[in-house]
């Protein structure tokens, strides 16, 4: 899908594909990473138990962070005050692999001390991270783990490792690019997460499985259904579907384009179509399945006719709150500051004048 091609590749990262990692993003991760291992190894042993036993807000703000950039979970969430982050992305390091790592990387394997000290430290001070598997890099090289490993009951070991080792009670599935029309990973997927669920279930330990789709203003495509379809014949809990609302690459765009306005149509018209994917839902069961991640500022889409303004992003809370949806996050939380005016699709500003957090402080306000 070409309209995607920026999405989780942005300029400013040294990342040719999200299965290589630029060599100078890559040793300033690596540092960083390894400095923060280092002084807090201990603390990332200690079970975290209580992020086990804790549910979900029933509606929370849960900002994507590019886990690839130079930096901490823990403290980005300090920071910004947002206590619950997705943190992107996991996958393997060449096709065929059924061995996941963190953006591609070998070095940094799943199960593995990798953020494991970070997240533990966000989660005893109360939050929590959704870990997200797949991405537009990942989704168009073959390395998102269900396309790459055709070993249905190995996805799903995979799964579970990276539950227990994070300590986890919410995985996210990043779908687009090649892997929406590639059938078998959409089954293998499907079959491995249904494992999982059952195999929380006999432990008892809480679980949530969430689907981060493209999304036009007109809706899912039916590209996005089939993988739905395709879960729930499979007999796979889906508890958020989560629509990306920007880099739409319509063929003609206005300019601008009404960002807000076209996130609330997008999720109106979901809405509808999930309908055909679970006819026994009720109106409000299906409002409380979906997300909305916007992308603060000035998106991937060449002309910046795709800005997405605080008022978009108040529409989009507003209309939230008052139909119950589950989810919002942005794309991601280390854009969320003013600090590159008029730049397009950068990865660590949004493009227009804000100040630091202001998306993140407006959209806390969701949880609940």
């Amino acid at each position: 899908m070409i309209r995607r091609r920026l999405r989780y590749l942005a300029p400013g990262v040294a990342l040719v594909a999200a299965a290589t990692l630029g060599a100078q993003a890559a040793a300033q991760a690596t540092t960083a990473r390894t400095a923060t291992a280092q002084t807090a190894n201990a603390q990332a042993q200690a079970p975290a138990t209580s992020a086990i036993s804790k549910p979900w807000p029933r509606q929370v703000y849960a900002p994507y962070y590019e886990s690839w950039l130079s930096g901490s979970i823990a403290t980005s969430a300090q920071q910004s005050g947002s206590p619950y982050e997705t943190v992107a992305f996991i996958q393997t390091a060449s096709a065929g692999s059924c061995a996941l790592t963190w953006n591609g990387d070998a070095t940094e394997p799943i199960p593995g001390t990798t953020f494991a000290s970070d997240i533990a430290s966000l989660q005893r001070r109360g939050g929590n991270v959704i870990p997200s598997f797949g991405g537009y890099g990942a989704d168009s090289t073959g390395t998102e783990i269900a396309d790459s490993c055709t070993d249905v009951n190995a996805i799903a070991a995979d799964y579970e490792a990276v539950i227990t080792t994070y300590h986890v009670t919410r995985l996210d599935m990043d779908v687009e690019a090649s892997s929406l029309t590639n059938t078998a990973g959409i089954a293998r997927r499907n079959q491995a997460l249904k494992l999982v669920e059952q195999w929380a279930a006999r432990r008892h330990q809480r679980l949530q499985v969430q689907y981060t789709l493209p999304v036009e203003p007109t809706g899912l495509t039916a590209s996005d259904l089939a993988v739905l379809q395709n879960a729930a014949a499979t007999g796979t809990r889906v508890d958020v579907v989560n629509i990306m609302t920007f880099d739409y690459y319509l063929a003609s765009e206005p300019s601008p384009l009404p960002m807000g306005a076209d996130a609330i149509s997008a999720a109106t018209n979901t809405h509808a179509q999930l309908a055909t994917v679970y006819p026994h839902a009720s109106s409000a069961q299906r409002w409380a399945l979906e997300g909305i991640t916007m992308m603060p500022g000035i998106d991937d889409y060449p002309g910046g006719t795709e800005v997405t303004h605080l008022s978009d992003a108040q529409q989009v809370l507003t209309f939230a709150r008052s139909h119950g949806l589950a989810l919002l996050s942005i794309w991601a939380i280390q854009r969320d500051n003013g600090g590159c005016p008029g730049t397009v699709g950068a990865s660590t500003c949004s493009g227009i004048a804000q100040n630091s957090w202001d998306f993140s402080h407006l959209l806390e306000h969701f949880n609940r």
